[in-house]
C-alpha cells in the first residue's frame, strides 16, 4: 500500500493545496511579485517542459495539485507561443505551495462590555478602555519559477500570497488557475518566430 513518508507527502500536498486555495477566489487574487533576469533574452527560447520531479511532487508520485499547476501553466505557455517538449526543452517550468499561520494583535473598543459599558452607544471609550485580539490564520504562497534549462539558471520567478478563503479552499483547481493565470500574464517571454 502506501509507506508512512508517501501519506505523510499526500497529506503535506493536501495541506498546501488547501493553503493555496485561500490564495485566489473565482473573483479576486491576491497581490502578486515578480522577478526576472534583466539580461535574459527571453525570445530566444522556443520551448518549455516540467522538471522530472516538481515542487509539488515531493513524494515520489504526480499529485492532483501538480496536475492543476501543469495544466494552466500549460495553457499560458501555449498562448505565448510556446510548444512542449518533454525530452530537451529550452525552459524548465516548476512550481512551489507553501502554508503557513500568521499570528495578529490587534486592539478594538471594548464597545459596550466592562465597567463603562453604560456608554455603548453614545461615544468611545478612551484608548485605555480598548482590549487585544489574537486573530491566527493561514496563509499560502504559491511559486512558480521559469529556468533555462541548458545553464541551469532562473530566469523569471512570480510568487503570490494570500489570505485563505473558504470559497477558494473549496475550489482548489480554479484557485490554481487563478493564481497561475495571473503570475503568467506578467511574464514578459515570447519566442520570436
Amino acid at each position: 500500500m502506501f509507506s508512512r513518508h508517501s501519506v505523510a507527502s499526500v497529506a503535506g500536498a493536501m495541506l498546501a493545496v488547501l493553503a493555496i486555495a485561500g490564495c485566489a477566489s473565482t473573483s479576486r487574487v491576491p497581490p502578486t511579485r515578480i522577478d526576472y533576469d534583466k539580461k535574459a533574452d527571453f525570445s530566444v527560447y522556443r520551448t518549455y517542459g516540467f522538471p522530472k520531479e516538481t515542487g509539488t511532487d515531493r513524494g515520489g508520485y504526480s499529485t492532483l495539485v501538480t496536475t492543476y499547476f501543469k495544466s494552466s501553466i500549460s495553457t499560458a505557455m501555449d498562448a505565448r507561443g510556446y510548444k512542449y517538449s518533454e525530452d530537451h526543452p529550452d525552459l524548465l517550468v516548476n512550481f512551489y505551495m507553501n502554508t503557513k499561520d500568521r499570528t495578529e494583535t490587534r486592539s478594538a473598543p471594548m464597545a459596550g462590555y466592562g465597567y463603562y459599558g453604560y456608554r455603548y452607544g453614545l461615544y468611545n471609550a478612551w484608548p485605555m478602555y480598548d482590549e487585544d485580539r489574537t486573530v491566527t490564520y493561514k496563509v499560502g504562497t504559491i511559486n512558480v519559477d521559469i529556468v533555462d534549462a541548458e545553464k541551469k539558471q532562473l530566469i523569471w520567478e512570480g510568487v503570490s500570497e494570500g489570505r485563505m478563503s473558504d470559497e477558494a479552499m473549496a475550489n482548489p483547481k480554479v484557485t490554481v488557475n487563478a493564481v497561475v493565470t495571473e503570475l503568467m500574464r506578467q511574464y514578459p517571454g515570447k519566442p520570436n518566430m
